[in-house]
């Protein structure tokens, strides 16, 4: 049976303090009624004696220490789940806000995971194709992978999500189950509806479930969004057999929301305001990617973080990095050119990459065109900044094929159109045509039997 508690005892911002309490415990959801009349969800989050602090989830406004009635409700924050779930709208703790209404489903989860035992994990094989070159050729996604894009402001990671979405597919010739799951935490309304606007204009809302917290929503919310998407994606791969990726944008935006329930909860805070616990929130987060043995799914996962000021070193980006396996990099210069997707080659990296390429998966050729690509392409910043200092008709031939190489490398292979969708058989032709710019003694990363078949010198 149910306690029904009067009053509070204080109220802090998005937190309130219940004393008296029994038998409470921690990520227990609460609810509350306020003056009879309005009903609000919230979770405790921390207990200490007879005293529980609890995250209001909407918001502590019209709350008092005496018209609210409070009941525990004995257990952690679930969600309704069912295949019913794919091409539905949510809001950031998993209602609908598509007019559709609720999912009706006997089977509820909760949104907090289980642990995933490490000796059951599967390593990570198969790659995603996003028909995004960049991504394909040189920092491959594979199944079970966590690939961070790591962004900036102003920087279109918001297009180049909703890219992906639409084009993400297991490749042309696999006949098994995909869909995503696409979460966004605190954005603007405007870049929520370019998402369900892009979504539906494309015809790809049927195979994607979308949860948005939007800007002018409660900060709580923000801190369960990612969970709820989470516990959707372990859903539909472990128990329906779905190949999920879930892409999460803005990471920021979901520290940002743990600085600030931390700070009103007067924890000490540790590196620039974070409080201590952010590389393990990340990492609860990112560790529910992978592949579980014995069983037909996987989860992978694209978390997008906007770097504050482009600061890689940043607490958030810099925690990221040591939790997943790479990441992509969009870079400002680029973006400056009008180059579109922005991906900085060079910092960008893919550690899963050499296990779900080549031979079987997709050409025998995409190991040796990769790193050749990339150490050509880091031979093209040396000529640059040589060419800085003595000019560019001082350069040798070479210095100068280097410098022509580079130019069409940004503008043919990096950039592409926001709408145009390559396989990845056409992004490993264009590599072989841009690496036919330069002379073939200069191909030094690549098997001499592939160069012999596949290079074709520039006419």
């Amino acid at each position: 049976m149910s306690i029904e508690y009067l009053g509070l005892s204080e109220i802090n911002g998005p937190l309130v303090v219940l004393e008296g309490v029994k038998d409470a415990a921690y990520e227990e959801i609460v609810e509350f009624k306020i003056d009879g009349k309005e009903t609000k969800l919230g979770r405790i989050v921390e207990i200490y004696e007879d005293k529980a602090v609890i995250q209001v989830f909407e918001g502590s406004e019209g709350m008092s220490l005496k018209n609210t009635h409070t009941r525990l409700t004995g257990k952690p924050m679930e969600i309704a789940l069912s295949e019913d779930i794919l091409g539905r709208t949510f809001d950031g703790i998993g209602k609908p806000i598509d007019g559709l209404g609720p999912i009706v489903s006997n089977e509820y989860r909760n949104i907090n995971g289980l642990p995933l035992n490490p000796c059951t994990r599967e390593y990570p094989r198969n790659y995603i194709n996003t028909g995004i070159s960049a991504i394909d050729g040189l920092t491959t996604l594979i199944r079970g992978q966590k690939l961070p894009i790591f962004s900036g402001n102003g920087l279109p990671h918001d297009q180049l999500a909703a890219q992906i979405v639409q084009q993400a597919s297991l490749g042309s010739n696999s006949d098994e189950k995909f869909a995503i799951v696409f979460a966004a935490m605190g954005v603007k309304y405007d870049v929520a509806e370019f998402f369900r606007r892009t979504f539906e204009e494309s015809g790809v809302s049927d195979h994607v479930a979308m949860f948005l917290n939007l800007a002018n929503d409660p900060v709580v919310e923000r801190l369960i969004t990612p969970k709820v998407a989470l516990t959707v994606a372990e859903y539909l791969a472990f128990e329906k057999g779905m190949h999920i990726l879930v892409i999460l944008t803005d990471i920021t935006s979901f520290c940002e929301a743990m600085r600030e329930v931390s700070s009103s909860k007067g924890e000490i805070p540790s590196r620039k305001g974070y409080p201590g616990y952010l590389y393990s929130e990340l990492a609860t987060l990112y560790e529910r990617a992978g592949i579980v043995a014995g069983q037909q799914g996987s989860v992978t996962q694209i978390p997008i973080l906007t770097m504050p000021n482009d600061d890689i070193t940043h607490p958030i980006p810099d925690l990221t990095g040591y939790i997943t396996e790479g990441q992509i990099v969009l870079d400002r210069a680029l973006h400056g050119q009008a180059i579109y997707p922005p991906i900085g080659v060079l910092p960008s990296l893919s550690r899963l990459m050499k296990d779900g390429i080549g031979e079987g998966y997709t050409r025998a050729d995409h190991q040796d065109i990769a790193n050749q690509l990339f150490s050509s392409y880091a031979k093209v910043e040396d000529a640059r900044s040589l060419a800085s200092v003595i000019g560019e008709d001082e350069l040798s031939a070479v210095d100068k094929k280097y410098l022509e190489f580079g130019t069409a490398f940004e503008k043919e292979f990096v950039g592409q159109g926001p709408f145009e969708n390559r396989s990845i058989i056409e992004t490993l032709d264009i590599g072989w045509k841009l690496l036919g710019l330069l002379p073939k003694e200069e191909l030094d990363r690549i098997d001499t039997k592939i160069l012999d078949k596949y290079y074709q010198p520039a006419e």
